[in-house]
């Protein structure tokens, strides 16, 4: 089982790691590209108002065009613990126990505007970079990843694929055939809505409960069996869509 990600806004600083080595990072053949993409955020980043439009900032929100700067020289740290967020709170993964994070190195993938996709434990540095974001003269993000990063997600995965990215970093390397989740509130009179505030916690439970299970789910029933176990309530809508309910 492969479950993908999203990433954050919101990424912690610092880290014990040696800084960035392309090399060290899963999916070798994306090398190429994130060398391009990481050379040319750091040149972006000696042009603060440019910075500032493209990525999207605000007055306040300098340090992340300094971030982006020392991506070359900067420490790093694990993926999983850069990541920062509501989703993140949500699957814990400080709590992991060896055998939880063993089971994370090998379920759990991160999407990246930055990086197509990295594995949990890849050591990468902080940066901003969002999967909707155009770099001046470099075209849209999804025009460079979309061939490179789907092939390289389909030779990766073996079994079923759970894509909890967001619809943006779908866009960046859709995988045929993974199973997607919808988070719905369910009010009284039995209506049902799209949730946004807490759609990112209830992935982040739902990737937990995936990621520590001892079972190995083949499509979306089993998917559905074991967030039933954890607690989470859910409903099979189709071959490749799971509904998380919340009230």
């Amino acid at each position: 089982m492969l479950i993908l990600l999203p990433p954050s806004e919101t990424k912690s600083d610092g880290g014990d790691g040696s800084p960035l080595d392309l090399d060290a990072l899963s999916l070798p053949a994306l090398t190429p590209l994130r060398q391009k993409l990481a050379d040319a955020l750091v040149d972006l980043s000696a042009d603060a108002e440019a910075s500032s439009i493209a990525l999207g900032l605000g007055p306040t929100q300098a340090d992340e065009i300094e971030r982006n700067a020392a991506v070359w020289t900067s420490s790093t740290t694990p993926a999983l613990s850069r990541y920062t967020g509501v989703l993140y709170d949500a699957l814990d993964a400080k709590s992991f126990t060896k055998a939880g994070r063993a089971r994370a190195a090998s379920r759990l993938w991160i999407g990246s505007a930055l990086f197509g996709a990295v594995r949990a434990y890849d050591a990468i540095p902080t940066y901003r970079l969002s999967g909707g974001s155009k770099i001046p003269g470099f075209g849209t993000l999804r025009s460079h990843w979309k061939p490179e990063l789907s092939d390289a997600i389909e030779s990766m995965s073996e079994g079923v694929v759970v894509d909890l990215r967001s619809g943006t970093y779908q866009q960046l390397g859709p995988v045929p055939g993974a199973i997607t989740a919808t988070v719905l509130t369910e009010k009284p009179d039995g209506s049902r809505s799209v949730v946004s505030h807490f759609n990112k916690h209830h992935k982040g439970l739902l990737a937990r409960a995936l990621t520590l299970t001892t079972a190995e789910p083949r499509d979306v029933k089993g998917l559905a069996k074991v967030a039933t176990k954890a607690g989470l309530r859910v409903e099979v809508a189709s071959p490749t869509e799971l509904i998380v309910l919340t009230e």
